[in-house]
């Protein structure tokens, strides 16, 4: 591993000297917290953080840009007088430590945060949370704070909204009237020191059915694009709504000081007082400046009052350092100008009733459900979190707005060597081929693809049939420290919440990801791993990820290894393509992806190096679990291959595809049989090479399985085999590791050690455990899933955990040492629902015996594309689809 730390090193410092940053960065310490809550907003339009005690932070409002630290001034506080003179004020969040740097003299220092938390509580069920203040300040006071975002399932108009509401509701269990004062504060900031770099200023707004906000114009630094920020409230039948447009956190600028707009609340119980001039005066730089708004009212002596606020912000441009700007999903229903920040806030006060009533038919079902255990409803939408924090952007899904780059670039595509091709897999005219039928189909697919801001890119929504709507295109990172969006070997386990939630962002991500099949991109990356210099995407390979600077267009960000040799990637698109026609039985979907599942089929051909129909690994980690390396037939990779030949008969039949059905069926037989030469007794060997290693057991040995089962597919190994392999999973990756209460170790040896032959054998991952379990379940094995699958809960969520709640890391090692926090894979939760919902899958006859001979037509043809798509066998030597590239670029330029 020290040589690819040194060239990671390297590269850190190359790209840090042009302004950017690589894809993973080991060297940088996170600001780490184990306070972390529901984050707020809906999906894909930014995301900002909440602590469970009341902070607003970890603020992901840009690609790639996550400023953990929270922005103190941002809270809500409470001020009580009553009848008989008591009076009470607090800021509703504990003091923090960081508040000892603040002006105690003029700025939020000199605040009243006199908050113990002792007797509060925090629950969280995403996109829900509530805090209850049990008599704090005011012991004759109990406040509920209710936090909703509009994440709805099937929901793709609401669910991309940058907003959230708090509902509060005030008990007054007190023996005389209270006079409430809450108060909602709020920085002019993104996060980190933006609030400092001048030029920011506040606006009051006043908007219909009474509801009243303040707008905060950030002037973004370092090429960003402008934020607006609304926070607002409705006044009502006794609430009062009153505003503090600006007041000076710190600095200079000109206004009252966060001292003065506090006291004037103490005071008065409200702004009323206050006079303010129309025009805004901007922030100078240094400076800091934030809004408030108030709601006052009089609660009697044993009475109940709710109040609600309304946070909203608005940036409607996604800007890439690659030069592309593209809109978000929401500007669909707000605009594209930068001004609806008052328009969402509104919105989400007068909607949020229906939102959360629509949250809750969602989930009622699975949280009455006596058969789960209680820890894993909760534990179910809680990993939600992370299509809400993970980076994630949801864009309109048109083409890019502006580009500061050419976009043509010198990339491959079939349709500009229609010739060239058809020399390489002519066939006489009788025959009817179908790899003939089906590059013919890829190539008209490409014209349509290639207009002039398409041209040879992964954009999906190219593949939009006649009459489907476009939902937009979906991104989110493999995580918050590992900078590649959609890598596809997570999304894999990952995918099944989008599926199950959201099932036509699933389909634009299989959209982009088969069109990426189609790219060729001969550029070269510098591979981490070994120094060579390989081209970033060929022909026929499913890209590692859709890019990280230029989305869509310069694919596979990921330089450890050469991806494009990988053998888990392509089975898997297969395998996801065939679930996903199976969930939404949407068969225009599964005819414009079709060729590009053919293609991924033909490509794995040439790791087939002895012709008996099984792939075989290269010695090397060329598989989602990149430090551990793997040789020969493999039980991870291998089942894969297998299940994927399946789910491409399968898929053929939905299209009527007759000849490829029978000739992937064909190949299905002959690798199942050749796959079960890994069984040793009692489970699957890791890999069939001979090494020391070979023999280890792999908690996630039987992922084609899995997917075959979830997939209502023929399984792939016996019943009985499967559980007894699961059965030793448990008895040793799970039961062996800290009593069962950690999840399941990647691997174990024969002697019950746990396999430290690389860090990631010796690595428990969390969603490959939520995957395992999700496996036991489909073998009925109800129970030990739900045991194996705590250890999660047990590690991540529970009160005596290690405090990943809402940042549920990619690993962690048998010494509680996590790797990589809030990570894509933990989705995988949602494989375990499926399998408990058993969604009604269609009834799978045995085909009938196919002999060879019938199928050798379709042998001819689908060798024919496969030995088009060969890698070179060193990288010295072209292979025909390079040679194919250079001839067509020199005739471009005749």
């Amino acid at each position: 591993m020290a040589p690819i730390g040194i060239r990671l090193w390297q590269l850190i410092r190359e790209q840090s000297t042009k302004g950017r940053q690589v894809i993973i960065n080991p060297f940088a310490k996170r600001y780490i917290t184990s306070c972390q809550g529901v984050p707020l907003g809906g999906v894909g339009a930014g995301s900002i953080g909440r602590s469970y005690k009341g902070e607003f932070q970890r603020w992901q409002l840009f690609p790639r840009i996550c400023e953990d630290k929270p922005v103190l001034a941002n809270q809500f506080s409470v001020f009580v007088s009553r009848s008989n003179g008591e009076k009470y004020s607090s800021v509703l969040c504990p003091a923090s430590p960081e508040l000892v740097k603040e002006d105690a003299v003029s700025g939020i220092g000199s605040w009243d945060w006199d908050l113990k938390g002792n007797n509060s509580t925090y629950h969280a069920l995403y996109p829900r949370a509530w805090t209850v203040y049990e008599g704090e300040p005011d012991p004759a006071l109990k406040i509920i704070c209710r936090q909703i975002s509009p994440v709805i399932p099937d929901n793709y108009k609401e669910s991309s909204f940058p907003v959230s509401a708090f509902t509060f509701t005030l008990y007054n269990t007190g023996k005389t009237t209270a006079e409430v004062t809450l108060l909602f504060t709020w920085a002019n900031s993104v996060g980190g020191i933006s609030e400092f770099s001048g030029q920011h200023s506040n606006s009051k707004i006043m908007m219909k059915d009474g509801v009243h906000g303040v707008l905060l114009h950030h002037m973004t630094t370092d090429g960003l694009p402008p934020m607006t920020f609304a926070i607002a409230a409705q006044e009502t039948d006794g609430v009062r709504i009153s505003e503090c447009p600006c007041f000076l956190i710190s600095g200079n600028s000109q206004g009252i000081t966060a001292k003065e707009m506090w006291q004037e609340i103490k005071e008065h119980g409200s702004f009323e007082h206050l006079r303010f001039t129309e025009a805004s005066v901007p922030s100078e730089p240094g400076s800091s400046i934030g809004a408030a708004i108030a709601a006052s009212l009089t609660i009697p002596s044993d009475s109940v009052r709710t109040v609600t606020f309304s946070l909203a912000w608005d940036c409607p441009e996604v800007n890439f350092l690659g030069g592309k700007t593209y809109h978000r999903r929401y500007t669909k229903f707000y605009g594209t100008d930068g001004d609806a920040a008052a328009n969402i806030a509104h919105d989400a006060i007068l909607e949020h009733s229906r939102w959360e009533s629509l949250i809750e038919a969602w989930q009622r079902p699975i949280l009455e459900d006596k058969r789960l255990p209680e820890w894993y409803p909760v534990t179910l939408f809680n990993e939600l979190y992370y299509l809400n924090s993970g980076g994630t952007i949801w864009t309109d899904g048109l083409s890019p707005v502006h580009s500061l780059v050419s976009i043509g670039g010198r990339k491959f595509s079939l349709d500009r060597s229609q010739l060239g091709l058809k020399s390489i897999i002519d066939v006489p005219n009788n025959q009817n081929d179908t790899a003939i039928d089906i590059l013919g189909r890829m190539t008209s697919i490409l014209e349509q693809i290639h207009t002039p801001i398409a041209s040879n890119s992964a954009f999906g929504t190219n593949l939009l049939q006649e009459g489907e709507e476009n939902i937009g295109q979906f991104l989110y990172l493999e995580g918050i420290e590992y900078h590649m969006w959609n890598t596809y070997d997570v999304h894999f386990y990952a995918s099944f919440a989008l599926i199950m939630l959201f099932p036509k962002l699933q389909l634009s991500i299989q959209r982009d990801f088969a069109a990426a099949v189609m790219m060729h991109d001969p550029s070269k990356i510098k591979l981490l791993n070994d120094g060579k210099w390989v081209p970033r995407k060929v022909l026929g390979a499913v890209p590692h990820d859709i890019g990280i600077d230029d989305p869509w267009f310069e694919v596979n960000a990921y330089c450890l290894y050469d991806t494009d040799r990988w053998k888990d990637l392509n089975p898997k698109f297969v395998l996801q393509v065939y679930r996903d026609v199976v969930a939404t039985s949407d068969k225009k979907f599964a005819q414009a992806v079709w060729p590009s599942v053919y293609v991924a089929m033909a490509y794995m051909d040439q790791f087939d190096k002895d012709g008996d129909g099984m792939i075989e690994n290269d010695g090397f980690p060329d598989q989602t679990y990149d430090t551990w390396s793997v040789s020969g037939v493999s039980a991870y990779s291998g089942g894969l291959w297998v299940a994927a030949l399946q789910a491409a008969s399968a898929l053929a039949c939905e299209i009527g595809d007759k000849g490829s059905e029978d000739y992937f069926w064909y190949k299905f037989l002959k690798a199942k049989a050749v796959y079960q030469k890994l069984w040793n007794g009692s489970y699957f060997d890791y890999d069939n090479s001979g090494s020391s290693t070979s023999s280890s057991i792999q908690a996630d040995q039987l992922a084609g399985q899995w997917y075959a089962r979830a997939c209502g597919l023929f399984p792939i190994v016996d019943e009985d085999k499967a559980r007894t392999t699961l059965e030793k999973v448990y008895n040793y990756n799970v039961l062996k590791v800290k009593d069962g209460k950690r999840g399941a170790v990647n691997g174990m040896l024969p002697d019950g050690r746990v396999d430290m032959s690389s860090m990631q054998s010796r690595e428990i991952w969390s969603g490959v455990t939520y995957a395992v379990a999700a496996t036991m379940i489909h073998e009925d094995m109800v129970d030990v899933a739900f045991h194996t699958a705590s250890g999660i809960f047990e590690a991540v969520w529970s009160e005596e955990g290690l405090g990943y709640s809402f940042q549920t890391p990619e690993a962690w090692n048998i010494d509680d040492q996590y790797r990589s926090l809030a990570y894509m894979r933990p989705l995988a939760i949602w494989a375990m629902q499926w399998a408990l919902s058993r969604p009604k899958l269609p009834k799978q006859e045995p085909a009938p015996e196919v002999k060879a001979d019938s199928l050798r037509i379709h042998h001819a043809g689908f060798s024919k594309v496969a030995r088009f798509l060969k890698l070179p066998e060193d990288q010295g030597s072209r292979s025909i689809l390079q040679a194919v590239f250079d001839y067509t670029c020199k005739r471009m330029l005749i």
